[in-house]
């Protein structure tokens, strides 16, 4: 589509952003004059359709929806193509923010994610689990109001699945994926906690919690985030290591839990967790196997100047 573009009783007025299954325009209502946005499913995809079948999904579940920090889907009478229709919000996503800067003040990044605790916490509650949370999903304007986007993965509690390929092979092994979607797992809504742990993660350090292979999370401790920012509270540490346990049981039961204690960091009780363990004992043992093999790589030299003063008292 190009600006100009008209698309049923909506005008093209430029585009927004270009996906892999989808692209985002932004548009005109010509009955109201108010701006909206328009997703639309990528050209080579259109005919496909299971995708057909999501943006269906997409927007059957938006119109249940009624939340401020969702995008409002703009129902419509019978359509010429698959597109979904929502209300402008002028914001940027999650990640411009976090490339530009890297990382964003520890009070800020608390409030953004108690936000969207907020939003899950909704959208849970009506049996919808998101499953493509991340930077690029989250829409964040300068008073930081939020909304979460992408719900063409969304999926409902009971509802079956559109087809038996994976989270992880729709939407590439993203590093926000919980372990047990990453591994063909369906995922619920502590699925969805996860992903945020990685988002608070990330908006707090400019990291990653694994910075190797995505699938160093099915078998490695997060780094620990006390290590790259030594002045994090160790109340803020717990939390998100609660977020990010690898076992889906162990963590948040609710997005409100998770608010909580990011709101009462005093009534945090910080475990003795056997991951600090591993990682100080992992970093000794890394410390010690660089230390042998700075003294095997110096040895020779060390010999040549013994042999060198003996031959030359």
């Amino acid at each position: 589509m190009n600006p100009g573009d008209q698309l049923d009783e909506y005008r093209i007025d430029g585009i927004v952003s270009y996906g892999r299954t989808s692209s985002v325009y932004r548009g005109t209502d010509l009955r109201t004059q108010l701006a909206v946005a328009i997703k639309m499913p990528s050209p080579e995809l259109d005919t496909d359709p299971t995708l057909a079948e999501r943006f269906h999904r997409e927007q059957e579940i938006g119109k249940t929806l009624h939340h401020p920090g969702i995008n409002k889907v703009i129902t419509e009478s019978p359509q010429t193509r698959v597109y979904v229709v929502t209300e402008w919000f002028d914001g940027k996503p999650l990640r411009e923010m976090l490339t530009d800067r890297k990382k964003i003040t520890r009070e800020r990044a608390v409030r953004l994610a108690v936000k969207i605790c907020d939003v899950l916490g909704y959208i849970h509650g009506h049996g919808i689990v998101h499953r493509n949370l991340r930077p690029e999903k989250i829409l964040l304007r300068n008073d930081d109001e939020i909304k979460l986007t992408g719900l063409e993965f969304a999926a409902m509690e009971g509802a079956p699945r559109l087809t038996f390929t994976s989270l992880a092979q729709l939407v590439g092994a993203s590093p926000y994926i919980s372990p047990e979607e990453l591994t063909g797992g369906r995922g619920d809504a502590r699925s969805d906690l996860y992903s945020l742990g990685v988002i608070l993660y990330e908006m707090l350090t400019g990291a990653l919690p694994f910075p190797g292979d995505v699938y160093d999370r099915l078998k490695q401790h997060p780094v620990p985030p006390r290590h790259i920012d030594p002045s994090m509270p160790l109340q803020l540490q717990e939390v998100l290591y609660r977020a990010l346990e690898r076992e889906h049981r162990k963590r948040y039961a609710n997005a409100h839990d998770f608010a909580h204690d990011l709101q009462h960091p005093d009534q945090v009780d910080v475990a003795e967790r056997r991951e600090l363990r591993d990682w100080r004992n992992q970093r000794s043992a890394i410390k010690r196997k660089v230390l042998l093999f700075a003294a095997i790589l110096l040895l020779p030299f060390l010999i040549f100047a013994l042999l060198f003063y003996f031959a030359h008292p």
